[in-house]
């Protein structure tokens, strides 16, 4: 039967072992006897195993009729080509690795990461932020494109980039640091200049991506806690 379907004998023991093939009766000297008709079934299964047909739907789809192989070809095929193009876009993500860009995030975000380095910023701050924008990007795509399109501009502004980069160097300062106070009402001017009043109201609201991003900034120095505390205390007092 083997040679003849050209399969191996441990592939027929499979076809029995699953209920695909029924075992014919041993002969008087032991040996099974197959018919012309077995040949045809075992014929059948391989076919549609090869097809990359599931056994446990191979059974089914030999008894059935024509239509219900057709379905059944249709279904296969749709789940080969999901399977596809995740395997495609699998390799995409290794190729980016493989070239040193990173796949958690989009490229334009990463050029700007590294753009920081340039701009004078820690590779502490440059961490914490690609850590940052990892979060946002993949909890919130829509509103962290918009952070990032703003907070990407004003790193590029020199008054406001000069901000940032204090920002930046207040991380080891002490908490009653008087400096935190000069810094604090710096930026809300300068938020009160850049942005609508109705604006800093929700962001003062506390949007959930917000939030959470700033309480991972504020666990990782209390200098930059208490300078969001100051920063949020001012804001308040001006558009209230």
């Amino acid at each position: 039967m083997a040679q003849y379907v050209g399969v191996s004998t441990k592939t027929i023991r499979v076809y029995h072992a699953k209920g695909l093939l029924p075992e014919p009766p041993r002969d008087a000297s032991g040996y099974r006897r197959y018919t012309a008709q077995d040949l045809v079934e075992v014929i059948k299964i391989r076919t549609l195993a090869e097809s990359g047909m599931p056994l446990a739907r191979i059974a089914r789809l030999t008894a059935g009729s024509p239509g219900d192989l057709r379905s059944a070809a249709g279904a296969a095929e749709a789940e080969l080509s999901a399977r596809i193009d995740r395997l495609v876009e699998t390799r995409g993500r290794l190729r980016e690795l493989a070239a040193g860009n990173n796949p958690f995030l989009p490229g334009e975000v990463e050029q700007q990461l590294r753009r920081l380095h340039d701009l004078g910023f820690s590779d502490r701050w440059i961490a914490l932020e690609r850590d940052l924008w990892i979060l946002a990007f993949a909890t919130d795509p829509e509103t962290a494109h918009r952070y990032f399109a703003d907070q990407a501009e004003a790193q590029a502004d020199p008054v406001l980039g000069r901000l940032y980069l204090d920002c930046d160097r207040a991380h080891d300062l002490s908490p009653d640091d008087p400096e935190l106070d000069d810094l604090a009402a710096r930026i809300v001017d300068a938020s009160l200049a850049r942005y609508p009043a109705d604006e800093l109201r929700e962001q003062l609201a506390g949007a959930a991506l917000p939030q959470l991003v700033q309480s991972s900034v504020n666990a990782s120095s209390p200098a930059w806690e208490r300078l969001d505390a100051l920063i949020r205390s001012g804001l308040r007092r001006a558009v209230s």
